[in-house]
């Protein structure tokens, strides 16, 4: 009989991941026709408009890709729609606890922060009640969509590999880890998406360079100590999650001041680019590339342009463009996106 400091546990643990991985029906195959482009109509989440109280915006999604078909960058018939992750699919990451946990519309309701509407608007309790009641088995329902956007990120990492770059428009919730979420993420795309590429795609490193204003703290948490996976986080320290115990997991850390100007934040990304290109060569980056770093954003507290975020986002191209490395961008409320991509697709 094993003893509890025996490792045959993890390694069981670790092979029914393993398991799970390989079992998965999300590694559709593409089209070489269809673009590297991942949307699903599913991804926009709704809460019976109270979505639209909450400054992160659940249905711009959509509007990004109508627009994106609107102006010709894109024909619809050309994106790809992935599917939905099963619950095996996310016990690869997740614990069944957790799982379990969204069950409760209230758990869920503070994942996406339903329940800081009252305090924003100042609701009578009796209002608030009534409401949170209202949500009982709507909110479980309304992270559905979440499980779409985890199979387009999945997906999107084997597109990238293929085709050398891809998006998922969608994902990036890196406030989630295993076993915790929040900061409206309910689950964990990026260490998801991976970690089937680990297995999957025949990679043994990667690079998280996360860009939102946040910091990541679900992914960061997830890939503790884990030699294969290098996070360059830039992020106003100033703000949300405030996550310390994360922060010792970041290999390289650029922490910025609320009012931090365009110039200023392109000289710094420059610096942090450059140290991690000697510090690190890795298989696949996986780009998260928060727009709440725009000047007026309410929750990022920054003020660079919106030509400022196009030339953040060209910069990260080029880099995985001079060096040869596969690139899957997750959107994490990215709006420019044709300004980047659009003399691609």
């Amino acid at each position: 009989m094993a003893s509890s400091s025996s490792p045959a546990p993890a390694l069981a643990g670790e092979a029914l991941r393993q398991k799970r991985i390989l079992s998965s029906k999300l590694y559709l195959e593409v089209p070489s026709s269809k673009a590297p482009v991942v949307y699903s109509p599913a991804y926009d989440i709704s809460f019976l408009g109270l979505e639209k109280l909450h400054p992160f915006d659940s249905a711009k999604w959509g509007r990004i890709c109508r627009y994106l078909t609107r102006e010709g960058y894109l024909d619809k018939k050309r994106m790809v729609e992935p599917l939905e992750a099963s619950k095996e699919d996310l016990l690869v990451v997740h614990t069944e606890a957790y799982l379990n946990s969204l069950k409760s519309s209230f758990r869920v309701s503070s994942i996406v922060e339903v329940v800081t509407f009252q305090k924003k608007w100042g609701w009578p309790d009796w209002w608030s009640l009534l409401c949170r009641l209202s949500l009982i088995g709507l909110c479980t329902k309304a992270i559905i969509p979440f499980r779409k956007q985890v199979g387009g990120s999945i997906l999107s990492a084997k597109l990238a590999i293929e085709r050398g770059w891809a998006i998922n428009v969608g994902g990036g919730f890196h406030h989630c880890s295993a076993d915790e979420g929040g900061g409206f993420c309910a689950y964990a795309d990026i260490s998801l998406c991976i970690q089937f590429a680990f297995v999957r795609l025949n990679i043994s490193s990667v690079l998280i360079l996360d860009l939102d204003a946040h910091q990541g703290n679900g992914h960061e948490k997830d890939f503790a100590n884990d030699g294969r996976v290098y996070i360059l986080d830039m992020y106003n320290a100033g703000i949300y999650p405030f996550d310390f115990t994360a922060k010792q997991y970041i290999d390289q850390k650029v922490e910025l001041v609320s009012g931090t100007k365009t110039d200023e934040y392109l000289e710094q990304l420059d610096r942090a680019l450059e140290v991690c290109s000697i510090r690190f060569q890795p298989h696949l980056i996986v780009y998260n590339a928060g727009t709440d770093i725009l000047d007026g954003d309410p929750l990022g507290r920054l003020k660079v342009s919106p030509e400022g975020v196009v030339t953040r986002d060209e910069k990260v191209f080029r880099l995985a463009k001079d060096q040869n490395i596969p690139l899957l961008m997750l959107t994490s409320g990215e709006i420019l996106l044709t300004q980047v991509c659009g003399p691609f697709l």
